[in-house]
């Protein structure tokens, strides 16, 4: 360094930025890993929890790097945003290039963190999932329909993944239910974006869809996961506290639909923080299925 030279000081904007691009807000949905463990009723067994905590931690890491990755890929489409041009890439206040390392980073030693579970077979599940993200990123997001049961899988596979983790069985009752309720989240979300595209630029495959397309599909799934999460509760187990459950779900799908309808599902998963009723209905579904599983 020269004599006239003064050292810049740290800052740690840079940091924070890049922190704040791996969106952790969003690892809410992460939480699926725990469902099935938590209906086996092993959660209280320290060795299970360890490892379900373990490809918790290897999904949110999968996810920031795929949320990276993906925010390089968009970085023009959402510079014309309204909201998303307030992304740290999108802003410029992370670089295409960091969002990148950093995403790989990130996906690598997302099925590095699962293998600490012992066995083959979480580690090979995170890497499915790193997999269809990719897959996502590259290319899938760009074709109408099939995008929409990409990000669908991606919610199933966390769910499935918790399974894994502690090894227990995956009912068909349970699948299904993970499975119609990520296409009502997925088919809101989009629904949301399309309302907005009139004054922003967002995905080119929402050309594809009509409103009234996107609407179907999220009643199709809510009501079909109404069904069989009602057939699940009363008949697949002898137990009033199952039966109660179903109230608050009804409250919980009911109010993501209307929510929807008011525009507010473009981010589904901040619904659970931002809107009270949404968080005490999905509470009470969690403590009475919890009583209903260990009481």
């Amino acid at each position: 360094m020269s004599h006239g030279a003064v050292a810049r000081p740290w800052s740690p904007a840079p940091a924070l930025a890049l922190a704040r691009a791996a969106r952790p807000r969003q690892w809410l949905k992460n939480l699926l890993v725990l469902a099935a463990p938590m209906a086996a009723g092993v959660l209280g067994q320290p060795g299970r929890l360890l490892a379900a905590l373990l490809v918790l931690a290897a999904f949110c890491l999968a996810a920031s790097g795929s949320y990276l990755l993906n925010d390089a890929s968009d970085v023009e489409a959402d510079r014309l945003h309204p909201r998303k041009r307030h992304r740290p890439v999108a802003s410029g206040a992370v670089s295409v290039r960091t969002a990148r390392v950093a995403g790989v980073v990130l996906l690598v030693l997302a099925p590095a963190v699962a293998a600490l579970t012992g066995g083959w077979q979480s580690p090979a599940v995170v890497a499915g999932y790193v997999a269809l993200t990719l897959a996502y990123t590259t290319w899938l997001k760009h074709q109408e329909v099939v995008d929409l049961i990409a990000v669908a899988g991606c919610h199933v596979i966390r769910a499935y993944a918790g399974a894994v983790a502690v090894g227990v069985p995956v009912t068909g009752w349970f699948l299904v239910v993970v499975s119609l309720a990520a296409l009502q989240l997925v088919a809101g979300k989009r629904e949301a974006e399309l309302r907005a595209r009139g004054v922003s630029g967002t995905r080119a495959t929402l050309a594809a869809y009509p409103a009234a397309y996107l609407t179907h599909v999220r009643i199709m799934a809510s009501g079909a996961m109404i069904v069989t999460y009602c057939l699940w509760a009363l008949n697949a187990h002898d137990n009033v506290f199952y039966g109660l459950s179903i109230v608050p779900f009804l409250l919980l799908v009911l109010r993501h639909n209307l929510l929807v309808e008011r525009g507010s599902g473009e981010e589904p998963e901040e619904l659970v923080i931002r809107d009270r009723p949404t968080l005490v209905f999905a509470a009470t579904l969690v403590v009475l299925v919890a009583l209903g599983i260990y009481a």
